[in-house]
């Protein structure tokens, strides 16, 4: 990837329905070469999909909470795979220091949440979780 497929990932990123003439027009190249450029970075498996972001105050329905985890001894890849499989992980990021896993949490309400926080807490391998409710989100990227 040279500056131009960075330029442009970043261009999507901002506005994935962008045109490919606008794109074009960003990047000072032809159309011909942006759709060029987009083929090939899906092909590599650099850009795997699109999406639609949403406001978080829109999504009004939902909680959003994250939990971090302590898995114990070598048991991390079996509690990954465990966590994988549970509906109410929307997101699970490795870490490092004091937590081993960030776990995004969705439920629909409180007590579907309390739901999620036991079926986890319940799972072999983890040692220890703190969850915090997300209130607000400040910036969007």
């Amino acid at each position: 990837m040279d500056e131009t497929d960075h330029h442009l990932i970043s261009l999507l990123r901002q506005d994935a329905r962008l045109s490919v003439a606008a794109l074009a027009a960003k990047l000072g190249v032809s159309r011909g070469t942006v759709t060029n450029r987009i083929r090939k970075l899906e092909d590599d498996n650099v850009i795997v999909g699109y999406t639609v972001r949403l406001r978080p105050d829109v999504q009004h329905k939902e909680i959003k909470a994250w939990m971090s985890i302590a898995v114990e001894g070598n048991q991390t890849r079996a509690v990954i795979a465990s966590l994988l499989g549970e509906p109410g992980v929307a997101t699970l990021h490795d870490t490092n220091g004091r937590w081993d896993l960030l776990a995004e949490l969705r439920a629909e309400n409180l007590q579907d949440l309390a739901k999620v926080l036991e079926r986890i807490r319940l799972l072999k391998g983890i040692s220890n979780t703190e969850t915090s409710i997300h209130l607000e989100t400040y910036r969007l990227s």
